[in-house]
């Protein structure tokens, strides 16, 4: 995945009440919950944005309160793992 960098207010670690060495994270993963909550991205591509596995994006939005969208290139892609994993 390519990335970008941009620059950020220094005041966000207390936002965020985090250290700075979290921040990248912390920024990915709040990017990564709000735009599947927007229904702009799949929970694979939050998954990716948020540098996470599949079931701990689950976890994520599960503590967010976010409910799950589960679309038809989910459900493609699962069925094709339960065949690997089944093989």
């Amino acid at each position: 995945m390519e990335t970008i960098t941009i620059d950020l207010p220094k005041e966000l670690i207390h936002v965020f009440k985090i250290r700075q060495k979290d921040l990248s994270k912390a920024v990915r993963e709040s990017l990564a919950v709000e735009l599947y909550r927007d229904g702009k991205i799949s929970l694979g591509k939050a998954a990716e944005i948020a540098k996470m596995s599949k079931w701990e994006i689950f976890e994520l939005l599960a503590a967010k309160k976010v409910p799950l969208q589960y679309y038809p290139e989910d459900l493609e892609q699962d069925i094709e793992t339960l065949k690997k994993v089944l093989k």
